[in-house]
């Protein structure tokens, strides 16, 4: 019987881990000083980073517990203030249980010139569809990105946010983070062929025979 691709885990172990998921993305250039958060779906609500706390920092405890209708108890430190999109992103996507936003170099370099990913390479299937959209610019921690960022992720598992940076959803934080990695080396690449002229887009039909075969790439298809 093959297993479930989200495994609940007890609230302790998932504070440490949305930790050691942020520290990975910030070590590894995905997101530059404190900039950046991470959240985990839990129970009737979510976990996520607090804001303006450096990520070596963290301790379990400072991971905020925010309700599906965005209240925080007493005692507990701030959200970050993107909370807001965290929890419309789950909304609208009860598939996915994590989620990683950055403002890595390249993919904000795109979001900045309103340029989504397109079907340049075969990859950016693996973010579910023929391109990795760029949605409009709202103020940061506002409703306003919330929407924006809903609509982006409602068929995608990834976004690029205008002036802003990008979103990664997965089935779990390892998932999420390995997207967020897949999506600015995708906008890396596409920059770099933007500076050779117009980059050749494969066409639809061969993009959904791409999302197919991600549904079912690597270990997925075995029992």
């Amino acid at each position: 019987m093959s297993k479930p691709d989200h495994e609940p885990k007890s609230e302790k172990a998932l504070r440490k881990a949305i930790i050691a998921t942020a520290l990975t993305m910030s070590g590894r250039g995905l997101s530059p000083g404190r900039s950046g958060n991470v959240s985990a779906r839990f129970e009737r609500g979510m976990l996520i980073t607090p804001t303006g706390m450096a990520y070596d920092e963290l301790e379990p405890k400072d991971i905020v517990f925010v309700d599906a209708d965005g209240g925080v108890m007493g005692g507990q430190r701030k959200p970050s203030s993107e909370w807001h999109f965290h929890l419309a992103a789950y909304a609208v996507r009860p598939d996915r249980h994590a989620l990683v936003h950055t403002h890595s170099m390249h993919a904000t370099v795109l979001a900045c010139a309103h340029k989504p990913i397109p079907a340049f390479h075969y990859m950016v299937a693996v973010a579910g569809g023929n391109d990795i959209p760029c949605v409009p610019y709202a103020t940061f921690g506002t409703e306003d990105l919330a929407r924006h960022v809903a609509a982006g992720l409602k068929n995608r598992d990834a976004c690029l946010m205008a002036q802003h940076g990008q979103v990664a959803l997965g089935a779990t934080l390892e998932g999420a983070l390995e997207l967020a990695f897949e999506v600015e080396a995708l906008a890396e690449q596409y920059f770099k062929v933007l500076q050779l002229g117009d980059a050749h887009i494969l066409p639809d039909d061969e993009m959904a025979v791409m999302v197919e075969k991600f549904k079912s790439y690597g270990q997925k298809a075995q029992g």
